[in-house]
């Protein structure tokens, strides 16, 4: 009995298969922050995630090592060189990760040029970070966390907290406003309940095995890429493709020799 499929069972009709013009797409490398403190008393109690006092928590040492690995990984394999920019989380937690996954050397005085990690930066004893040789980096409050405060974000109320509803819509609204960013390849940092329900309304047109791939909830420090792709004329603006050949010949251009030779 033959393994080779027959072509009677096979669906012609595309089922199963996504094409798209590839400059309406960009590449989306998604990173939950490494391990917080607050996450180590999540661990014991779950109604820390609740308190105040972990709401803008910092990396814990084995945090830090995570960052390290994951800024090993990024640079042997090639990653970090293709990375144009960098979105994160505005929580301490989350600029951390980005800064030292993503970030330039050690800063060094005397260089006119901030760094972007200052020194100690949230207890950490870390030296600082450069803002040389790396992405720019850009603070985005809409991949923040699953926020706590009020609409008003001036009032803590422990009793209230954003639905998974409300999450997700902003999680759309970020995905929509990426697609209008210039940049093909851009790195975010954030956090697993905004992963988690902004991806989670994705690809329920695969197979539940391709849906599981990027659906489920991510590790500390945990990287997955992925592609987003403009179906609806959101980025109209954006540049035009940089590999299409319209295969006119230029206004202007000499003729084929074997034309040329018969005038």
């Amino acid at each position: 009995m033959s393994g080779r499929p027959n072509r009677d069972d096979m669906d012609s009709s595309g089922a199963g298969i996504g094409l798209f013009p590839l400059h309406r797409s960009k590449t989306i490398h998604l990173v939950r922050h490494a391990q917080g403190f607050h996450n180590v008393a999540g661990e014991k109690d779950h109604d820390a995630y609740l308190s105040y006092d972990y709401l803008d928590a910092t990396l814990t040492p084995l945090g830090w090592e995570q960052v390290d690995n994951l800024r090993k990984y990024v640079r042997e394999t090639g990653l970090f060189k293709k990375i144009e920019l960098v979105i994160t989380s505005p929580l301490r937690r989350t600029m951390q990760t980005a800064a030292g996954a993503f970030g330039g050397g050690e800063y060094v005085n005397g260089i006119d040029v901030p760094p972007l990690m200052v020194e100690n930066a949230g207890n950490s004893g870390r030296p600082a970070i450069s803002s040389l040789n790396c992405p720019p980096f850009l603070a985005n409050e809409l991949c923040r966390e699953q926020m706590i405060e009020t609409d008003e974000d001036t009032l803590w109320r422990e009793d209230v907290r954003e639905t998974t509803e409300d999450v997700a819509a902003r999680g759309l609204k970020f995905m929509t406003w990426l697609l209008t960013r210039k940049e093909k390849e851009i790195v975010v940092v954030s956090h697993s309940s905004f992963l988690f329900n902004t991806l989670n309304q994705f690809g329920n047109d695969c197979h539940p095995l391709v849906k599981s791939e990027f659906s489920t909830h991510f590790a500390n420090c945990e990287l997955r890429s992925v592609v987003i792709v403009d179906r609806g004329m959101i980025g109209l603006g954006s540049d035009p493709s940089a590999t299409n050949f319209l295969g006119k010949i230029p206004s202007g251009a000499a003729l084929p020799c074997d034309k040329a030779s018969k005038n």
